[in-house]
């Protein structure tokens, strides 16, 4: 007998100590479907099975919220948490983080119109209110003085490698605030390579955590960089420059 797709979703979530409400499970469910309808015009994503969807798209972009929760938290009374997804592709993580916490309010940043496109339409069509999707290079964005430096947190996953996405996500993030990096595997070499960018762009690594994705044998890890000093304001440098001449 099939498993209900609800079913599938509360499990998989289940696994990792998280609990989806009614309204968030009909909202993953949605989501899968606008993303395998619009995935036939735009290259989105080339996990479109519902199981792996949930698991290796949706359950993967909230593991912060299982690790480190109080990050998501409100910072005062009436202020939300500000979180910026950059190069977001098809919404992952940000768009996932809304949906099991609709109080944060969220940036969706990303190249490519089209996708920027299905994003906007994607929001609309699963009721979710806060939510800016812009279509512009990480390093454009990142020196706009509204986008500078005016985010709680940051999130990034599959961009590039940490030494290349510092210089794109750290001048979003507040002094104080925290940059995470999603990653396969063991980054530990990542790390390293990228002890000077760290330095140079004010970001100091503040834990890692590494697990396997639940119904899975996928090692994966979250980086946490604390923004610990103002980004100087000569970066980031025009777009290429950070990937072909890595800090």
């Amino acid at each position: 007998m099939d498993v209900p797709r609800g079913t599938i979703v509360n499990d998989a979530f289940l696994g990792a100590g998280l609990q989806p409400d009614e309204e968030a499970v009909s909202r993953f469910l949605l989501y899968h479907d606008l993303l395998v309808d619009r995935n036939r015009f735009v290259n989105l994503t080339a996990i479109t099975e519902f199981p792996e969807v949930v698991v290796k798209h949706f359950l993967d972009s909230c593991m912060p919220l299982s690790d480190r929760p109080e990050l998501f938290e409100a910072k005062a009374e009436n202020e939300p948490a500000t979180v910026v997804d950059v190069g977001t592709g098809a919404g992952f993580p940000g768009l996932p983080l809304k949906i099991m916490r609709p109080d944060i309010r969220l940036t969706l940043i990303d190249s490519l119109r089209k996708r920027v496109d299905f994003l906007q339409e994607t929001v609309e069509d699963l009721g979710l209110q806060d939510v800016e999707c812009l279509h512009f290079r990480a390093e454009d964005a990142g020196r706009e003085e509204a986008l500078r430096e005016q985010f709680d947190l940051a999130v990034s996953r599959a961009v590039a490698r940490l030494s290349v996405l510092l210089e794109y996500a750290l001048p979003f993030v507040k002094v104080g605030g925290v940059f995470i990096a999603y990653k396969a595997g063991d980054p530990e070499e990542e790390i390293r390579e990228a002890e000077n960018a760290l330095r140079i762009l004010g970001g100091s690594v503040e834990k890692v955590s590494g697990f396997t994705l639940p119904k899975t044998d996928h090692r994966r890890s979250l980086i946490y960089i604390r923004k610990i000093s103002a980004t100087p304001a000569k970066y980031p440098r025009k777009a290429g420059k950070p990937e072909k001449n890595p800090l």
